[in-house]
């Protein structure tokens, strides 16, 4: 990576990842932080809203951020609703964008993919940013070549509001890309309460866990005679996810496309 700097616009300064990725912004010698979205605190500095280590202002309106700081990069670690709008945005006014919000449909990702086309420029959306949540997806889709039966578990903190999680989703996706579908269980198995068995996809079993105390964490437990292997990861703080932030920032440069899942730039 060269040390160009690399001009960062960050959406959600305030909430608990975008306070990460204020700090990693700040810190990051070839980052330069230039701007911040906000749905209030309208051209305030992030030194005098949140004590930040930066004077860039906080703009209401993206379109106006966009113009007015001419950022290469926008990171955007908000809500689903949001991030596609800013995501969009972004590619409207060519900036490339890293995006950490789930939610993104086939539709979307489709839109999104066409616009990077038309923009020449490239876009990292990841359900996961710790870079150890990826390699366990990874290391989950190696196994799922020798393991048929595969169930996953993911664990977050009691304000999430989705279930399952991306990352639970992107996981069983890539297992079922090698795993012929099959359906887990005795074949006369029944719910006594119904979703005791979890959600479902392709075969795969998806259980999530919401309880306050809990981050992010994940198992994904293949069983087949006389054995079994678990494959889980946890992240202890909302810091753990800033490797794969700065890691996408750095690759979104150089790239033409829409990249979907750290997966595909992590050799």
């Amino acid at each position: 990576m060269s040390n160009e700097t690399i001009k960062v616009v960050i959406a959600g300064p305030r909430g608990r990842m975008g306070q990460e990725a204020v700090k990693l912004a700040v810190r990051t010698p070839h980052f330069e932080l230039v701007g911040a979205i906000d749905h209030t605190y309208d051209q305030q500095t992030l030194r005098e809203v949140m004590s930040a280590d930066s004077d860039a202002l906080i703009y209401t309106d993206i379109r106006a951020c966009f113009q007015e700081t001419k950022p290469d990069v926008l990171i955007d670690l908000t809500t689903p609703e949001i991030g596609k709008k800013h995501t969009k945005a972004a590619l409207e006014h060519g900036v490339r964008p890293v995006v950490g919000t789930t939610g993104f449909s086939e539709a979307d990702l489709e839109e999104l993919q066409a616009l990077t086309g038309e923009k020449g420029i490239g876009a990292i959306i990841a359900p996961n940013f710790a870079l150890g949540a990826v390699l366990m997806m990874k290391f989950s889709q190696m196994a799922a070549n020798y393991f048929e039966d595969v169930e996953i578990i993911e664990l977050h903190h009691d304000q999430k509001l989705d279930a399952p999680s991306g990352t639970a989703l992107k996981t069983a996706e890539m297992i079922s890309s090698v795993r012929t579908e099959k359906q887990q269980g005795h074949p006369d198995e029944k719910e006594i309460l119904p979703g005791a068995r979890g959600a479902e996809l392709n075969g795969i079993r998806l259980h999530s866990v919401r309880l306050p105390g809990l981050i992010a964490h994940q198992e994904v437990m293949f069983g087949m005679d006389g054995q079994t292997l678990k494959l889980r990861h946890d992240s202890y703080n909302r810091a753990s996810f800033m490797s794969g932030v700065k890691l996408s920032v750095e690759q979104v440069m150089k790239i033409d496309q829409l990249v979907y899942g750290l997966e595909n730039i992590i050799d």
